[in-house]
């Protein structure tokens, strides 16, 4: 499977089908589920101690004289079995608990493992709130699947055979509403589960349906409150609710349809007739249609949970499936372990490269060449949408090209090793992404081993470290999610220290500098002249400070280069680039 990381955890699961996937995560826990098979034999079988014994004691006390011996006896069994039974309820219990808790926890591990290290292609085709829903309650409701569903169903299929096992002990005619009521009762529960599978994965779809309009309306709250569209998402909102809850009655409607219940009635029925025959014609005592009855009416224990448990483990399959799916959903890009791996000049290379981000798009860039000798900065230019910022994707790989090659050091960015390529080449983007951590940790992001002291140089040169000081936290000052408690200049500010602190062959900027006024651009600007000796720099900007003193300009427009050159060459030969420039002034 194609990944960009594979991250490699202490087991491997079996893939091929959701059944074996589980399977193969529960058998890691192979003693704890022989506790738990014992704990369920145990406990049906020690159930079945009190109707043999209560029969026992109705057929002692029946007789003349009564023999209370026998009745003693039958108690001491009844109450001995009883509190052995108690104490192997709870290690069956126990170990499911166990074995549900550790397959929630080794699903969460592999499923995390497995989006950190899918692309970005991969991830623009998913919908977050939908993620996050498989990534919370689908893995929820496998944990559920295992305890208390399995734990009920094994539980109960113990209770099943009890009335065939000790039935012919009493009689072996007594044998046969018990076997035709289990045929009956496996054939109706084939077709209940056959009813069941479509519509729980479908309750499961649509929870994640609705889950991700929430997440997005969340995500897009500023701009649902500046354009006055609450009214709207609300709707929107309660419109995928609605989908959900549709979904979850067409489950209860099939679980009201629940067979076994009526073939239970009807085994019991059938079976006190037989048993009243057989005392009839003298082939039984009536301690044995006692003892007969009670085993029978173990069957409303398997068959009461089942109606629970067995849509409880259809809706954790069904999750299984979804989870699954993104595990195995293979991604263009892998990190190619034994590819390249030195340190960069920063020599580049573009060679009739073509991309697009998906297959029936149009292209973003269409047969672009160029060239960047080591140490060199580029400035790249053009109108909105005319694929700036996707070059910038092609150089690091979170895209890789559809045609033509890009080229670091000679050497074709596919067959870098991708850690190595990526450790080497910093990017800070306009849209500008901190974690929901200290100053110090967004800025030592790309760097954890840094010290103190080191961040704070950093901080230096990116201009951040006087309004950093300024807080009562300092460096220690948690930001919120994306940075939202910082101005847009000082998240710029602390990006850029991030990626000065990374120390890179290759910076890029992205429009950098485009929330920041002129007074602290200047010493930024500085201080991006001083980072950018040494390495290749890539400059994406409007701002003419920085377009002049680029040793090349390239001139990009609806995704095709229209010029490259310095700017004094660009501004006599190139008509594009003096509309651009004359734009910007």
């Amino acid at each position: 499977m194609n990944t960009e990381f594979a991250i490699q955890l202490d087991w491997q699961s079996d893939r091929r089908t959701p059944i074996r996937w589980v399977v193969s995560h529960v058998l890691r826990s192979k003693l704890v589920i022989l506790i738990m098979l014992i704990g369920a034999f145990s406990n049906a079988a020690l159930a079945a101690v009190i109707p043999l014994q209560a029969g026992k004691a109705i057929d002692a006390i029946m007789k003349s004289p009564p023999d209370l011996g026998i009745v003693g006896q039958a108690a001491i069994w009844i109450v001995v079995s009883q509190l052995v039974r108690s104490v192997v309820q709870f290690g069956r219990n126990f170990g499911n608990e166990i074995i549900g808790q550790r397959l929630e926890r080794d699903t969460r591990a592999e499923l995390y493992t497995s989006l950190i290290g899918k692309s970005m292609t991969f991830h623009d085709m998913q919908s977050t709130g939908d993620v996050m829903a498989r990534a919370t309650n689908d893995v929820r409701e496998m944990n559920l699947m295992l305890n208390p569903g399995v734990n009920l169903v094994v539980g109960s299929a113990m209770f099943l055979f009890m009335p065939l096992l000790f039935a012919p002990g009493i009689h072996p005619q007594l044998l046969f509403v018990p076997a035709l009521f289990s045929l009956a009762y496996f054939a109706a529960l084939r077709r209940f589960l056959q009813q069941l599978k479509p519509i729980t994965e479908a309750v499961r779809r649509q929870f994640g349906g609705m889950n991700a309009i929430l997440a997005e309306t969340i995500e897009g709250i500023e701009t649902v409150k500046g354009a006055a569209q609450e009214m709207q998402e609300i709707a929107r909102f309660e419109e995928g609710a609605a989908e959900y809850r549709n979904a979850f009655v067409r489950q209860g409607d099939v679980e009201a349809r629940f067979i076994p219940l009526l073939l239970m009635g009807l085994a019991q029925g059938l079976g006190l007739l037989h048993a009243l025959a057989l005392q009839r014609a003298g082939e039984i005592a009536v301690g044995g249609v006692v003892s007969f009855m009670g085993l029978l009416f173990l069957y409303g224990f398997p068959v009461f949970t089942s109606l629970f448990a067995y849509s409880q483990i259809s809706s954790g399959l069904a999750s299984a499936r979804r989870i699954l799916e993104l595990i195995k959903a293979e991604t263009d890009l892998d990190e190619n372990r034994s590819g390249h791996a030195a340190p960069m000049r920063g020599a580049i290379q573009f060679e009739g490269v073509t991309f697009k981000y998906r297959s029936d798009d149009a292209p973003t860039l269409e047969d672009v060449w160029f060239e960047v000798k080591p140490g060199q900065t580029l400035a790249i230019v053009g109108q909105t949408g005319s694929g700036k910022s996707s070059i910038v994707k092609l150089l690091n790989r979170i895209y890789d090209a559809n045609a033509g090659r890009v080229r670091i050091d000679g050497i074709d960015v596919r067959d870098w090793n991708l850690q190595s390529l990526r450790t080497q080449i910093s990017i800070i983007e306009q849209d500008l992404f901190l974690f929901s951590r200290t100053i110090a940790e967004n800025i030592a992001f790309g760097a954890p081993g840094a010290t103190r002291e080191q961040i704070e140089h950093a901080a230096r040169e990116a201009q951040a470290h006087d309004f950093i000081a300024a807080f009562a936290d300092g460096y220690d000052t948690v930001v919120g999610e994306r940075g939202v408690t910082l101005s847009g200049g000082q998240r710029q500010r602390i990006a850029i220290a991030r990626a000065f602190l990374t120390d890179p062959r290759i910076l890029i900027l992205d429009d950098s500098t485009s929330a920041i006024d002129s007074a602290t651009e200047d010493q930024i600007q500085r201080a991006i002249e001083r980072a950018s000796r040494d390495r290749t720099t890539i400059l994406i900007t409007h701002r003419l400070s920085q377009i002049r003193w680029a040793d090349v300009i390239l001139v990009m427009r609806q995704g095709r280069v229209a010029a490259i050159g310095a700017h004094e060459d660009l501004m006599r030969a190139s008509e594009a680039y003096r509309k651009i420039f004359a734009r910007y002034e």
